[in-house]
């Protein structure tokens, strides 16, 4: 069994999606997934130069990421990947907006105290929410952002790279077959970088 950390951002549609398909994965594979908090919002911080959507898009982001992680802090990998799966599906396919009533709502289906909706309107978290932000990205550089994956091989070693970007999810199968060939790319030594245009929008579905 392989062992898999993935970090997210709960209102990035990029994770969710490369989550929806490492879930798929889990089916296919002999993996064992992780999901890990990091933000965006931290990761941007006083970053000069970014379009006036993506500032608005970070300041909603602050509370999904500080809720998620005081979960994670205090529940562990099991109830963080539950509340992952609930605020992920309010965001990302009924579209609904962060807040209150979507922390309620999420926590509840996760089967997790409604206290932890709290955390959304304080910087007391922010801090650890720094140092995953490093955990995430100093093996893979903090130049990028989130989906960040570190598989575990055998022997300790840690091949760890940013994304898949993909859209749609792949299923089944095809997700094998990606997972595969990411394996092989990234952990050739001296790797760095595959890329080509994005030609549509991250479908979530």
């Amino acid at each position: 069994m392989t062992t898999v950390d993935m970090w997210f951002d709960p209102k990035c549609p990029w994770a969710w999606i490369a989550s929806r398909w490492l879930l798929e994965v889990e089916r296919v594979r002999e993996v064992e997934v992780r999901f890990r908090v990091m933000s965006l919002a931290v990761l941007n911080e006083g970053r000069e130069g970014l379009e006036e959507w993506y500032v608005e898009w970070l300041a909603q982001a602050w509370g999904l990421a500080r809720v998620a992680l005081a979960v994670e802090r205090k529940h562990g990998a099991a109830a963080t990947r539950d509340l992952y799966t609930a605020l992920g599906t309010r965001i990302h396919h009924d579209r609904t907006p962060p807040g209150r009533d979507l922390y309620l709502a999420a926590l509840a289906e996760a089967g997790l105290p409604a206290e932890f909706a709290d955390a959304a309107d304080t910087a007391e978290l922010d801090g650890e929410l720094e140092a995953a932000n490093r955990a995430a990205l100093g093996p893979v550089g903090e130049d990028l952002g989130t989906p960040a994956i570190h598989v575990y091989g055998p022997d300790g070693t840690v091949n760890a790279f940013f994304g898949p970007v993909v859209s749609p999810i792949p299923r089944g199968e095809d997700a094998g077959r990606l997972w595969d060939g990411v394996l092989l790319v990234t952990g050739v030594d001296g790797f760095f970088e595959l890329k080509r245009s994005r030609t549509r929008p991250p479908i979530t579905r």
